[in-house]
């Protein structure tokens, strides 16, 4: 076979390969159109209880590890600044909308080893898991993040618990309402 023909059947394989990758892409999108927005960040989030700069994994839907949240700006992997206060989490990420996690919406934090496209040593990552509340549908999920130091692993783990903490103790003396 000539030389040029394979180079042009391995061009041909690339592209309707990336093709391919772009319609699943889409498609996921348009199955994922009617999941809740998420929250844009309120003007005063609280006492602030820990920030740093993490590397955003992925959100995925609650328990699915394998199955990406590819809407309202959840969708790329990407260096984030991470900011846990009195009122919620703010997720940072460039080039997207900041994400605001409401306190009321977390469900909790936990530790993870792998996710959709990254596997990393035991416990490597951080799993926070949170409700996407829209008007009339509230959609579990899970956002996987991963600190560069131990103490930022320990340290937004504690301000998370505080956080939830805080968030059952208001929600319990309020009757529920927040």
């Amino acid at each position: 076979m000539d030389k040029n023909v394979l180079l042009w059947v391995v061009v041909a394989f690339l592209v309707v390969l990336l093709i391919l990758m772009y319609l699943g892409w889409q498609a996921r999108r348009r199955r994922q159109a009617s999941l809740p927005a998420t929250r844009p960040v309120p003007a005063t989030v609280g006492d602030e209880f820990f920030r740093a700069s993490a590397f955003y994994v992925a959100t995925t839907l609650a328990g699915e590890p394998l199955n990406r949240v590819a809407v309202n700006g959840l969708g790329f992997r990407a260096r984030a600044e991470i900011i846990v206060a009195s009122e919620g989490i703010v997720l940072a990420i460039p080039g997207q909308p900041q994400t605001w996690l409401p306190a009321n919406d977390l469900r909790g934090v936990d530790r993870a080893t792998w996710t959709i496209d990254r596997v990393v040593e035991r416990d490597g990552l951080v799993l926070v898991a949170w409700d996407l509340v829209g008007d009339d549908s509230r959609v579990s999920v899970d956002s996987y993040l991963r600190f560069d130091r131990a103490a930022e692993v320990t340290t937004f783990s504690e301000a998370v618990t505080r956080l939830l903490h805080n968030s059952a103790s208001h929600s319990s003396t309020q009757g529920g309402l927040a």
